[in-house]
């Protein structure tokens, strides 16, 4: 039977026993029992988690093994972060406009030219609705083609040729696709998208094991195999995909639980001298409606409102504000969020293609929202002398 570990990251020093949590996170010993329950149920072949909170050391759970007969999933193990590699391009972004490289309102079609973006167009589609899936192209537009492993010059050829469904900025359209226009802009400027991520981010932040690319994955001296579903409880390992990773500012990140630890404490504040509080308002500001959000399975009974930034999701969760992003590639689920008010944030990354995470990620910040209120309505009621 696979194990579940608890582990404080940064002190290594590892718990196995529910007194090993204060008082006041009996909650996390409970969804983590209950989380191992359902991942043996469908025999998920593995997963780790963390949960931080400003200023204290976090508190990591892990399950499972990189692969069939390999090694335990820790915090040194690399994953791919799928679509939470929007969270990265969002805030590359916002310090890139920080630093006057760029505004929101610069048109795409002045970053990379040769495509002829909707040149003609009196309100073109800019840097800001690029971040915020407000293009207004047919959502996940072209996703096939980069699945096909078209060049990612041929997909933006393609993707500029489309019709739009909406005026820019004017409906949520999720894409894939069109955050290749980072990646070629910083290939014409004879570098790569990976390297300004790096010396903008990785290095500064002393991520220990964030890469972008295949080769980034696979170098890793450890790092979880991918796998997808033969049936509801049975998982085969399958090969690590090109096809994404050639958009890596829609999904070409790969990530230790300890670096997606260091990533929430600096949308929490922690490192305000390289992400600064106000660059980080600026991506989780409301920036789109996404109705589309509030049927979600596992999350619509939670979710009274729901929005898109620059490259975050904002959630309304039962009236409090909760910034999120999930990621999907095949073979590897990934999920981050945290709730500003709050000061807490929480991340989970799986080598298995499992819908589970949705629950599990819904469950979690079920758990401690109620948790929190209940101990605010403690405190109220002290104060008050009821």
């Amino acid at each position: 039977m696979r194990s579940l570990t608890l582990i404080v990251l940064f002190w290594f020093t590892v718990f196995t026993c529910p007194s090993a949590f204060a008082k006041e996170d009996s909650w996390l010993y409970d969804f983590a029992s209950k989380t191992q329950a359902q991942a043996m149920k469908h025999n998920v072949p593995g997963y780790i988690l963390v949960f931080v909170r400003k200023g204290e050391p976090a508190k990591v759970i892990s399950y499972g093994l990189t692969e069939n007969f390999g090694e335990k999933i820790d915090g040194d193990t690399v994953f791919r972060l799928a679509s939470v590699s929007k969270t990265f391009a969002g805030i590359l972004m916002a310090k890139k406009v920080a630093e006057k490289q760029f505004t929101w309102q610069t048109p795409i079609l002045e970053i990379v030219p040769e495509y002829g973006f909707n040149r003609l167009d009196p309100n073109p589609i800019t840097l800001g609705h690029l971040l915020s899936q407000s293009s207004g192209y047919i959502p996940n537009a072209y996703d096939n083609l980069i699945e096909a492993n078209y060049s990612l010059k041929r997909v933006l050829g393609q993707l500029a040729k489309l019709e739009p469904l909406c005026s820019p900025g004017k409906c949520y359209t999720y894409q894939n696709a069109l955050f290749g226009v980072l990646e070629d802009y910083y290939f014409n400027q004879k570098s790569t998208y990976g390297k300004e991520l790096s010396k903008s981010i990785f290095k500064p932040l002393k991520m220990p094991h964030a890469s972008t690319g295949r080769q980034g994955l696979q170098s890793s001296p450890k790092w979880a195999k991918p796998h997808v579903a033969i049936t509801r409880s049975k998982w085969r390992e399958t090969k690590v995909q090109d096809d994404y990773y050639r958009f890596g500012p829609a999904a070409g990140v790969n990530a230790s639980i300890e670096d997606m630890a260091i990533w929430v404490r600096a949308m929490l504040g922690e490192y305000p001298e390289i992400i600064s509080p106000e660059i980080v308002k600026t991506v989780t500001a409301e920036r789109i409606k996404t109705k589309r959000e509030l049927r979600r399975r596992d999350w619509r009974r939670f979710l009274k409102d729901a929005h898109y930034g620059l490259g975050w999701r904002i959630y309304d969760f039962n009236g409090h504000k909760l910034n999120y992003h999930g990621g999907w590639v095949k073979g590897y689920r990934a999920d981050v969020s945290f709730a500003p008010d709050q000061e807490v944030g929480y991340a989970m990354l799986m080598n298995a293609e499992s819908n589970l995470i949705n629950s599990f990620t819904a469950k979690f910040w079920q758990a401690y929202f109620e948790t929190y209120d209940a101990v605010q309505k403690q405190q109220l009621a002290k104060q008050t002398g009821e």
